[in-house]
């Protein structure tokens, strides 16, 4: 980790105004600036940034920070990720940080393996593009890849010879110890490349940097597909391919496919926010991977009965990881390869739109395990199906979904709200007569949302007011300590801003910069990024500023007199509280 005086430095040199308008369109508004939230979708802007600050704040969705919050946010770097990225941008030269041994060891054992991944993508690129490539290019262009498209994603060929990449790496000094952790050969009868007559398909991570191949062999040997094995770089639970390019196309969901063909048929048709799991099933941490980009993902695996069963096994790891899941339908095609090619993107929009709820999805593929026409086959599907609602712990949600599957599979309602509380209350999730009202009940109101609470909303309001003006910072800590913050994040942030204050050096940012949860920098920079009412006039403004400070500096004792033990100190507080009316702040 640096140290503050080294990230104060980064924050001070990169003007958050420059670097969220490298990503966002930004106007002019007053002294700040605004624009559409890249957070969440949204049709008027809420998004304001102050130059003045060094701060961004969302009213609508409440995300907040500084300059390295909001490049962490964005690009998902970890903090020193962000550190680093901006200060490169700055020209600026950070401390070397000191690691153990065994961490050195393996930071370079990675940066070598990274190296040598990205010499041999450049060298499958050029086998493509070279005269014995013909046969790889030729498939890529069948299947109606541009040239952009080939370039963007760096799709190359490895040739038919067994080991001329082997030769090349080894022309370029690396070893045989570092060549074989990079999984690129077989070292059985003699050494090897893993990969040949194929065409070659580079995995990155989310920095662009690749971590392993895919080969898509020419010919008819097994097997088709072929990826690069587990290596220190390479986990194909924890990736998924396209997510480089995905991760930042800002679209309200992400697509998940079964293959790379896939992936790039959609991005080259607009749909830059498909991604593959890497030839294995969804596994939690590819579900998690997209939970970090998305909360609504789109289900278009293969419409056979493989990718049937895959996407039956995707929907309740992608739901336990917090996602909102619908299935696109692809008939009469196999995949959204067939189906772009044939019906273009606009048709595949209108499924898009057009995707069915994934629980909906799973009720339809059970339905045709029964013929429905069987009065006994009927009965066992709908105890199937009542199975299935009982994992509907939410009594309203349960409700709306018992509706929906009434409805479409002709299912007599009453009837099924019976059967699921009947076996709710005997798995011991519901009670007997935990099911919802007969339709035409009314239905109690949902509870509003709870106000902030008035001392913590003026706690926050006076430190707004505090870091906008200095003279009233001057004076209202004649009246007002840190201590008399109760909460205790406003307090810590009160004992840095007026440290700052008595240092001469006034910097919201920095304060942010101390903090490494992300929600802590949201709520912060909220805090500091309060709306205080410009239409008020001097009067106005002064009792405001006055009243606000006497709620703070009442609740602040009576505070300590819940806690305090001694009568003395409890009498002495009395006191002090009795003369709160004798304070007055002259604006």
């Amino acid at each position: 980790m640096y140290a503050s005086e080294v990230i104060d430095e980064v924050v001070s040199r990169s003007d958050i105004v420059d670097i969220i308008s490298g990503y966002i369109k930004l106007k002019k508004n007053g002294s700040s600036y605004v624009g559409l939230c890249p957070f969440h979708n949204e049709k008027s802007p809420s998004f304001s940034v102050s130059p003045g600050k060094q701060l961004y704040h969302c009213f609508g969705c409440g995300v907040g920070g500084n300059v390295i919050t909001f490049v962490m946010e964005y690009e998902n770097y970890t903090f020193l990720e962000a550190v680093k990225y901006l200060a490169d941008k700055a020209g600026m030269q950070l401390p070397e940080t000191s690691y153990s041994e065994e961490e050195k060891k393996n930071r370079d054992l990675k940066a070598k393996l990274l190296e040598i991944n990205k010499i041999a993508a450049t060298y499958y690129y050029h086998q493509l593009k070279a005269e014995n490539g013909k046969i790889g290019l030729s498939y890529l262009q069948k299947r109606g890849l541009s040239d952009t498209t080939i370039n963007r994603f760096g799709l190359g060929y490895a040739g038919q010879t067994g080991n001329a990449l082997y030769q090349y790496l080894k022309s370029k000094g690396y070893d045989d110890a570092l060549l074989k952790e990079t999984g690129l050969f077989t070292y059985e009868r003699g050494i090897h490349d893993k990969f040949w007559n194929r065409v070659m398909f580079p995995i990155m991570d989310i920095n662009n940097k690749v971590i392993g191949f895919g080969g898509r062999v020419m010919g008819d040997a097994k097997p088709k597909y072929l990826n690069s094995p587990e290596t220190k770089l390479f986990d194909k639970s924890r990736n998924l391919y396209g997510l480089n390019a995905a991760r930042i196309s800002r679209k309200s969901n992400m697509i998940i496919c079964e293959g790379y063909m896939d992936v790039i048929s959609l991005h080259q048709a607009g749909f830059t926010q498909a991604v593959a799991s890497l030839g294995t099933a969804l596994t939690p941490g590819q579900a998690a991977l997209m939970k970090r980009y998305t909360d609504n993902v789109l289900i278009t695996y293969d419409s056979d009965a493989a990718g049937v069963k895959a996407a039956l096994r995707a929907i309740p790891i992608l739901k336990e990881a917090g996602l909102t899941t619908k299935v696109i339908n692809m008939q009469p095609y196999k995949d959204p390869d067939e189906f772009i090619k044939a019906l273009g993107a606009e048709a595949f929009q209108e499924r898009i739109d057009k995707a069915e709820n994934s629980f909906m999805y799973e009720i339809g593929v059970l339905e045709k395990e029964y013929d429905r026409i069987d009065p006994a086959e009927s009965t066992k599907f709908e105890r199937e199906a009542a199975a299935k609602l009982v994992t509907f712990r939410e009594k309203l949600e349960r409700e709306n979904y018992m509706r929906a599957v009434c409805d479409r599979f002709h299912i007599e309602l009453q009837g099924m709200r019976e059967l699921v509380a009947s076996l709710g209350s005997k798995e011991g999730i519901l009670r007997r007569n935990d099911y919802p009202a007969a339709s035409g009940q009314q239905r109690a109101a949902a509870p509003k949302k709870k106000k902030e609470d008035g001392v913590r909303q003026a706690e926050k309001i006076l430190l707004t007011w505090m870091i906008e003006d200095a003279g009233i910072f001057e004076k209202v800590k004649e009246y007002i300590s840190p201590q008399d913050f109760v909460n205790p994040l406003f307090k810590d942030v009160a004992d840095k801003l007026y440290a700052q204050y008595e240092s001469g050096s006034l910097n919201p940012a920095a304060i942010i910069s101390t903090y490494d949860a992300e929600e802590t920098h949201s709520e912060v920079a909220a805090m500091f990024s309060m709306e205080l009412d410009n239409r008020l006039n001097h009067n106005e403004r002064e009792k405001a500023l006055n009243d606000t400070v006497l709620k703070v500096k009442n609740n602040s004792i009576q505070y300590q007199i819940d806690q305090a033990a001694d009568p003395a100190q409890i009498q002495q507080l009395y006191t002090m509280k009795n003369k709160l009316s004798a304070i007055h702040i002259t604006l």
